[in-house]
């Protein structure tokens, strides 16, 4: 196993210097995100009654601030101060208020956030593929369900990894990663690495390393660390075709008694 398989999340989180934060806004693609992802994620949120939600990949705070703007009590966390400390910049900029905003590392998510504190939580933007290591994706599942009240509600996505393992990578770059001008694609691609280079409009370039999750492999987990009920929309909509979605979002429930 190389060193990028075995990185655990501190590395992942080191991904994300200080220059990668000022220049991810304009990747995420804002105006276009905040129209259909708060809608829908809003949705999902409030057709289960949620009001306390905790975002634990805020990122740049895309999705944390259109929850927030939609009138949920958010919590917004991320392992990388850099990227924090830019979403509560956007927050500022954009008129919305995070209850709390905090430093958080998915292991010990409960510890940091409380046990049992959260009607929902949402981990976005293909972040849980950030984890290498299947002992510390089960982990963190366990840690997440412990954060949220019995009842509440995870949502998670990753990219579609089926269809780029099997048939090749294609993007309409039209989800998570829409903003203008910015090229993304892989350079390497396998079952164990998928090494996503990023280059903006001035020619600087980033890259990440992450975990080509498979979504039967996701719904494994998150059954296996307590989670029931398990939902899939690919770009959002179900049903889908899974060879023409860029990526999967779940929703699994922690059980009432649990």
């Amino acid at each position: 196993m190389t060193a990028v398989e075995n990185a655990n999340a501190g590395e992942q989180y080191e991904q994300y210097t200080p220059s990668f934060a000022e220049y991810w806004d304009d990747l995420v693609g804002w105006d276009d995100r905040l129209e259909r992802d708060g809608p829908f994620y809003g949705r999902l949120l409030n057709a289960h009654g949620a009001k306390d939600v905790a975002d634990v990949a805020c990122g740049t705070g895309v999705n944390a601030v259109a929850l927030a703007l939609g009138g949920f009590k958010v919590t917004a966390t991320d392992g990388s101060e850099n990227m924090l400390e830019k979403a509560r910049e956007n927050a500022k900029a954009r008129g919305a208020t995070f209850n709390k905003s905090c430093v958080a590392d998915w292991l010990t998510l409960d510890d940091t956030l409380g046990k049992e504190q959260y009607d929902a939580i949402v981990c976005l933007g293909n972040s849980f593929t950030h984890l290498f290591d299947h002992e510390q994706r089960r982990d963190a599942l366990h840690a997440m369900f412990r954060t949220l009240r019995p009842g509440g509600m995870l949502i998670i996505d990753h990219r579609n990894y089926d269809t780029m393992l099997d048939e090749g990578y294609s993007s309409k770059h039209a989800y998570n990663y829409c903003g203008d001008g910015v090229d993304v694609g892989p350079a390497q691609l396998h079952r164990g690495l998928a090494q996503f280079h990023y280059t903006f409009k001035d020619g600087r370039t980033f890259q990440l390393n992450m975990y080509p999750l498979r979504q039967n492999y996701v719904t494994h987990l998150l059954e296996d660390a307590g989670f029931v009920n398990v939902e899939r929309y690919g770009d959002m909509q179900r049903p889908f075709i899974l060879n023409q979605v860029d990526f999967i979002q779940q929703v699994a429930f922690r059980p009432p008694e649990a």
